[in-house]
């Protein structure tokens, strides 16, 4: 009787040696372990080290002492940090769609074709984002000014009173016009490189159907880039609730009108600093962050939902 050879095909192949798998195993790991290294020194670590600190409370008698949840209590009843959250959120409902909706139109209309010299606008819509923040906060605020500044002069000049911009009642308006100088160009730049990328045979089937520019701007290019929306409007909301620098500079010509609390971030710096309490403010910190992981994480699945 004949015993058939099973196929080449199916012959089992010979077993690796045990070291040499090992050895191609770590080699992934030498790879990223620079990374991981730096990742968990830079973010990790000052995490962890924060949350940490949230969980005791320096007292007079006693020193430091573990308290648990309590710091959490204290600042979930604290009104100066609600006072500053409801402040910073009604900042961002406000000043980011305004801010977007610029950035959009400006990059719809270098993407057109029409606009001429759109280099130079592009350039030149882009360069407040290389300002530094505390310059461009210093440059406006200067502006701002009523007896020494542009609408001081304007004042003089025309022998009007306007407004003043760093009063309690504008200086949030303010801060917002300032922050949306800044960032125009940035959030015009990620729009613009997202519509460059969309295929041209859309177009070209857009215009063999008779569709006009508004009907491809809806159709085509605002679909295409939703993801860049997306992208910029959690960037935007992170951005808005770490609100820190134009408050902290304008404090010293605007005092009044900026509180210690104006921001969570600013009560943050405030508590830890000047108030030494550096466990609430870690506790104040960690809540934030909380805050603004699950709004951003809530805009992102919104957001890139299909049929959204």
């Amino acid at each position: 009787m004949t015993t058939l050879e099973p196929p080449v095909a199916a012959k089992r192949a010979p077993a690796r040696p045990a070291a040499k798998r090992d050895r191609r195993s770590w080699t992934g790991w030498g790879f990223i372990g620079p990374f991981v290294a730096v990742f968990a020194l830079v973010f990790l670590a000052p995490i962890g080290y924060s949350i940490y600190l949230s969980l005791f409370r320096d007292q007079l008698i006693g020193g430091t002492s573990f308290v648990g949840l309590d710091n959490y209590k204290q600042a979930l009843e604290d009104d100066h940090f609600w006072d500053s959250l409801i402040r910073v959120s009604l900042f961002l409902v406000v000043q980011v769609p305004i801010m977007l909706g610029i950035a959009l139109l400006i990059a719809l209309a270098l993407d057109s074709g029409r606009l001429f010299g759109k280099d130079f606008f592009r350039i030149a819509i882009f360069l407040p984002y290389a300002v530094p923040s505390v310059v461009a906060t210093l440059m406006w605020g200067f502006m701002y000014g009523t007896k020494y500044g542009l609408v001081g002069d304007i004042n003089s000049a025309f022998d009007v009173t306007l407004p003043d911009p760093l009063s309690s009642d504008l200086v949030l308006a303010s801060i917002g016009n300032i922050v949306t100088w800044e960032f125009i160009g940035y959030n015009m730049l990620i729009f613009y490189s997202a519509l460059r990328v969309i295929p041209l045979s859309l177009y070209e089937a857009a215009e063999i159907d008779g569709a006009g520019q508004f009907r491809v701007i809806t159709a085509i290019k605002l679909p295409a880039i939703r993801g860049a929306l997306v992208i910029a409007t959690i960037f935007s909301i992170i951005g808005s609730f770490q609100l820190f620098n134009e408050p902290a500079v304008l404090r010293l010509i605007a005092r009044n009108a900026i509180t210690t609390d104006f921001t969570p971030n600013f009560y943050t710096y405030s508590l830890s600093f000047n108030g030494q309490q550096h466990n609430y403010s870690a506790a104040v910190a960690i809540i934030m962050g909380l805050i603004t992981m699950v709004i951003a994480y809530v805009v992102q699945l919104r957001g890139m939902r299909k049929g959204a």
